[in-house]
């Protein structure tokens, strides 16, 4: 088969992936109306809430009359009124995603999650906005709807290029404070970046986490995990610039590494745990779209429509 046409069958391939795909919003967040998501409020609608005794002079349209029947006196039945919600990215452009071994950058599986979430959460008529930072916030993108609105955050996600960015550790806390006080009305926020920051985010990302609905992304990299025997190398922080000169040959220092991953790793996912917020790893060894699909049938297993939480 020639190159050209695997290439195509591939893409119509992953049309028809993401055209049957959703993300699933586990709380009831709408805000907005012309949106299909669920509501906090109560009103027409066709999710059930409640139901309740009818009032005089109420229109007579809303009496559940199956209810009424069964019983002495007439019946509204209450439910929950589909709405659209706000999505906020909270996108990482530090340096430390300008790099990667595998099949592409940090930056680019972030940035090629970020379409695939906008493309997702737009369809619907939610409306997605950005935070863009590294050593502090860049730049906000407010929350817009559609095609064009889509269009144009991932053309200013792009425009983030961490090359520009100035020297110093990513500063994930002080976006996620900026968060906190920028976002006012109950959302979903969704957190890219590689978790290679400074302390004191976790604090943060659990204020977020008591008001919306938070997914953290991790952007990693196979060689971040563990590293192969190939001799002395000289390791250098993209944000610092501080170098270290270690033999790869050691296999006691390549056990060290690998054992300071895991606990890495381990206590990220402890803090998000105690956060309440979700995490979905990219690794850029694999398809994004992939991944992302694994992630989000797993998070619809956990959660059916039917046991949302309030």
């Amino acid at each position: 088969m020639p190159p050209d046409h695997r290439s195509s069958t591939a893409r119509a391939r992953s049309r028809e992936v993401l055209r049957r795909l959703r993300w699933p919003i586990a709380r009831r967040l709408g805000v907005h109306a012309w949106g299909d998501e669920l509501s906090r409020l109560r009103g027409p609608g066709i999710e059930y809430a409640d139901v309740r005794e009818y009032q005089f002079a109420e229109d007579a349209r809303l009496i559940d009359w199956n209810l009424t029947a069964r019983s002495d006196r007439p019946w509204v039945r209450e439910s929950h009124p589909d709405r659209s919600l706000d999505v906020w990215l909270a996108v990482d452009a530090s340096r430390s995603l300008d790099w990667g071994t595998a099949t592409c950058l940090k930056s680019d599986a972030a940035f090629e999650l970020v379409g695939l979430a906008t493309l997702l959460l737009t369809r619907h008529g939610n409306r997605v906005g950005a935070i863009i930072f590294d050593t502090e916030v860049r730049r906000i993108c407010p929350p817009t709807a559609g095609r064009r609105g889509r269009l144009a955050l991932l053309s200013k996600v792009e425009a983030a290029d961490a090359s520009q960015t100035l020297g110093g550790p990513t500063n994930l806390a002080s976006a996620l404070a900026y968060a906190a006080r920028l976002i006012s009305r109950p959302s979903v926020v969704i957190v890219i970046s590689d978790f290679l920051v400074a302390p004191g985010w976790e604090r943060g990302l659990k204020a977020l986490a008591l008001r919306h609905e938070v997914v953290a992304v991790r952007i990693t990299d196979p060689r971040e995990g563990e590293i192969p025997a190939i001799g002395v190398v000289t390791f250098e922080d993209p944000e610092t610039g501080a170098q270290l000169e270690v033999d790869t040959g050691s296999s006691a220092l390549r056990e060290r590494f690998r054992q300071a991953a895991l606990e890495q790793r381990r206590q990220l996912v402890a803090e998000l745990k105690q956060a309440r917020a979700d995490l979905l790893e990219v690794s850029t060894g694999d398809a994004v779209l992939g991944q992302l699909v694994a992630f989000l049938r797993s998070r619809a297993a956990k959660r059916p429509a039917g046991a949302l939480p309030q």
